[in-house]
């Protein structure tokens, strides 16, 4: 069989009637296109929040461990309802991280703030 063509490339194919792709990184691109159109809206709005949460999260926690003013945050785009994962310190204080920074809302002085830091060894 001759004639039909890649759905990802175009190219020409050979080989069995029913073959749709040229090779198995064009199948894998082709579908990988095809989820992000199809599911875009809540996984791009997932992983564009985590990756802007992350920067945020980055910018504000050079040393390891900071303090920042929750509106200060919130006001760049920071959004708490997006996290990877959470860790329970023994005092019971929880950090929910986004990768590996982490963040923990308190108050201080009537102000809310967050507690910054990043992922260490002994939280595993």
């Amino acid at each position: 069989m001759e004639g039909n063509k890649c759905l990802n490339c175009d190219a020409i194919l050979s080989g069995r009637e029913d073959k749709k792709f040229c090779s198995l990184v064009c199948k894998n691109a082709y579908n990988y296109i095809n989820t992000l159109k199809n599911n875009s809206t809540m996984y791009l709005t997932i992983d564009k929040a985590l990756k802007k949460n992350r920067k945020l999260l980055t910018k504000y926690n050079k040393g390891g461990k900071s303090t920042v003013l929750k509106n200060t945050i919130i006001n760049e785009g920071f959004n708490p309802k997006y996290f990877t994962h959470f860790w329970k310190g023994k005092n019971g204080n929880l950090y929910l991280f986004c990768y590996e920074y982490g963040f923990m809302e308190k108050v201080e002085n009537k102000k809310k703030k967050y507690v910054l830091v990043k992922w260490q060894d002994y939280m595993n």
